[in-house]
């Protein structure tokens, strides 16, 4: 067993995980860094511990393997707060900060609180790390507990400031990798022979089923799967926002994505339905639009690779504890094809009708551009092999209702939970598949809050396209704050309208491209010069104000 320190061990174990980079705000496991340059892992140093948390968010999800942050004590509780993305988008993070040992803990030490608290709400598994002796034991656990199952973040906390007393300490350590927890997923479990007895029966009882397809089946690479699964069955699929890439959005099964950023067809499916399949899918708030849609009484049957999840949000009828993939293809072996003819034609009725009511303004060349006719361009203009990455709020309610994709290499990663993970997602995805053009669709509300992180791309020349929806004004909440303190002119604009910024020329004063786009047509050669510059570059897309999604559809 070889002598080594803390830090030379943590920069084999990376290199041996396949790890390529790490995302870290200073000072952050200095004394490894020497040991990672060596070794050929990048270094990413970010503008703050959320970036840098939300970079490992997102180059885990399009690696579907583990990403790596870090930070010193002073910024853990920092990087806690980025992990709630990770945590919500089951995202594999390995994370790790520093911290003054226990005797120094609860007397006012400089800088220093207690972060314990912090990463227990956003973690699957977080523990310190006291000696280099331990070292070895719990960063394996970390790697394993974030791929295994349901994906998520783990958090090592190692003693010192920066983690030097653990970097710097020798002891006999060995590099042991285990294959499986590499990527996600490590296991393909197959749901048992009398589950899945029992879902055929179901299915083919039912005369009006659809299929809701969650982050589970992105996880599991079961695209395909899913597509065969469903055209045997004749089921119609919507999809939740982390699975919009898995199923052809020009599928005549294919009735978009549900929940609350959804398309009014994906919503009446569900609702009319007798059966609803969810697959991969935690049925959580989001997707079943605060769990009234499917309507209560409706049965229910889930497949899942965590089996704590089945059943959480609603009573199943048949519950499928496996990967989905694996499962799936058991499924399409044995289920005899299905007819559901009628179902199918109704379903497709509410696609035809909803596309016909969003035709206006998808279509539209009203100066300023409307959003919509922003995602019809981009529909049409992303490469073959493009990663589009959405931020929240409208950003991801245009992406997840009004882009559909055209090729199936295309894919996409959404935000979670906090408004302005776009930017940062994008560079960190960027380093994930540095040979795939990354495009971020985020807005002037979400830009501003990591705007400085465009440094970092051109300090690291990653180049991402940032896609700025720019009204001017968080419109989204203009409803709200009208309806608290009256109409525009009551004085409240200020809680929504935002300064008219060119944020074009805030990427050119960083050393980026700015390019800015006023008219549709525009769109297609402004994408193409940004991919092709290969430079980081910031679309700044002037829209219209009031580009305000419509409320999602919910049954009377």
């Amino acid at each position: 067993m070889p002598k080594m320190t803390g830090a030379r061990f943590l920069a084999e174990t990376l290199k041996a995980y396949d790890v390529s980079h790490y995302f870290f705000m200073p000072v952050s496991v200095a004394e490894a860094m020497p040991h990672m340059e060596e070794l050929g892992i990048a270094r990413i140093m970010a503008h703050s511990e959320k970036s840098a948390a939300y970079m490992a968010d997102a180059y885990g999800r399009v690696k579907r393997a583990p990403g790596v942050c870090g930070a010193q004590s002073v910024g853990a509780a920092n990087l806690a707060a980025g992990l709630q993305d990770a945590y919500l988008g089951c995202s594999p993070v390995v994370a790790i900060t520093g911290r003054l040992p226990q005797i120094l803990q609860n007397r006012h030490a400089y800088q220093e609180v207690d972060h314990h608290s912090p990463f227990d709400a956003v973690t699957k598994f977080s523990t310190q790390v006291t000696s280099v002796e331990e070292f070895p034991i719990f960063l394996r656990q970390a790697f394993r507990d974030a791929v295994s199952g349901t994906p998520g973040p783990t958090h090592l906390d190692i003693w010192g400031i920066a983690g030097q007393n653990i970097m710097s300490a020798e002891a006999d350590l060995d590099v042991v990798v285990e294959e499986p927890f590499k990527s996600v997923p490590p296991f393909r479990p197959v749901a048992d022979e009398g589950s899945i007895a029992e879902a055929i029966r179901v299915l083919t009882a039912a005369s009006k089923p659809v299929i809701v397809a969650g982050g589970g089946v992105t996880a599991s690479g079961a695209r395909d799967s899913l597509i065969a699964f469903a055209e045997k069955a004749n089921i119609p699929v919507a999809t939740s926002l982390n699975a919009k890439e898995t199923f052809p959005a020009d599928h005549p099964l294919a009735v978009g994505v549900p929940g609350s950023y959804s398309r009014d067809c994906a919503n009446r499916a569900v609702a009319g339905a007798d059966l609803v399949f969810f697959i991969g899918s935690h049925a959580g708030g989001q997707v079943t639009h605060d769990y009234r849609i499917p309507k209560p009484g409706t049965k229910v049957m889930q497949l899942d690779i965590n089996a704590s999840k089945i059943g959480r949000s609603y009573p199943v009828t048949v519950g499928l504890h496996g990967d989905v993939q694996a499962t799936l293809d058991k499924l399409t072996g044995a289920i005899e094809s299905g007819s559901n003819a009628d179902w199918v034609s109704t379903v497709q009725g509410f696609v035809a009708e909803w596309k016909n009511g969003a035709a206006e303004h998808y279509n539209s060349d009203v100066l300023p551009m409307r959003p919509e006719r922003l995602c019809k361009e981009l529909s049409e203009n992303l490469p073959s092999d493009s990663i589009l990455v959405s931020d929240t709020g409208h950003s991801g309610i245009w992406t997840g209702t009004m882009i559909d994709f055209k090729h199936p290499d295309q894919s996409f990663i959404r935000c979670a939970g906090s408004l302005g993970w776009g930017l940062p997602a994008a560079i960190g995805a960027q380093c994930a598949a540095p040979d795939r053009p990354v495009v971020c669709f985020t807005g002037d509300g979400g830009v501003w809050y990591h705007m400085t992180e465009i440094e970092t791309a051109v300090r690291y020349n990653i180049p991402a396209v940032i896609v700025v929806n720019n009204n001017a004004s968080l419109n989204q909440e203009q409803a709200l704050n009208e309806r608290n303190y009256g109409d525009r002119t009551s004085g409240s604009d200020e809680l929504w309208m935002l300064t008219d910024a060119d944020f074009a020329g805030m990427a050119d004063s960083m050393g980026a491209q700015g390019i800015q786009v006023t008219r549709p047509g525009d769109m297609g050669s402004a994408l193409d010069q940004a991919i092709s510059s290969k430079k980081p570059t910031v679309i700044d897309v002037k829209t219209h104000i009031e580009g305000i999604a419509a409320p999602a559809w919910l049954p009377e």
